[in-house]
């Protein structure tokens, strides 16, 4: 019996443990967003002034990065006139340019310094935050992280709740 209380104690901690939302980043969460520092945009400079920005960590060989493309794809498009979608490699300008597929629709930048990762201390990727227009970070994480997704409800709330 009494085995099997310790079992049902181990279990119930580690079922509400896997119920946290899990980042690989230093928390800003409603914080001022640090300062965006980037070394190289690859597309136009976005105007962000009065807007929602949510910046993507991501790089090419990241499967679950190229996965969220096509979704932050529809935020950027569905969302243009109060969203800006930034993604941000850490790889080389080339690197970026050579991959086709999925494309991105949105604003892109290098920074093969890793000044932004380093200020978000971003230890694993894809890694996403937003921005409100106050500057202030709204939300951070993993975009398809289960429990925890980045989805238009999500988005629609933050502007709504503005």
């Amino acid at each position: 019996m009494k085995k099997i209380i310790i079992l049902l104690i181990i279990l119930s901690a580690a079922s509400s443990y896997s119920q946290e939302k899990k980042i690989w980043a230093k928390s800003f969460i409603n914080q001022k967003a640090p300062e965006l520092v980037v070394e190289e945009w690859l597309t136009e400079k976005p105007e962000t002034k009065g807007k929602f920005v949510l910046i993507d960590f991501w790089a090419t060989w990241c499967g679950p990065c190229k996965k969220a493309i096509p979704e932050l794809n529809i935020f950027h498009n569905k969302y243009k006139d109060s969203l800006v979608v930034i993604g941000i490699s850490a790889e080389a300008k080339g690197t970026v340019k050579r991959m086709k597929s999925p494309e991105m629709e949105y604003y892109s930048a290098i920074d093969t310094q890793r000044r932004l990762n380093q200020i978000y201390e971003v230890q694993g990727i894809p890694h996403c935050v937003i921005i409100n227009p106050d500057g202030i970070v709204v939300w951070e994480g993993w975009p398809q992280q289960k429990g925890f997704e980045l989805t238009e409800e999500t988005i629609d709330n933050l502007i709504k709740n503005q």
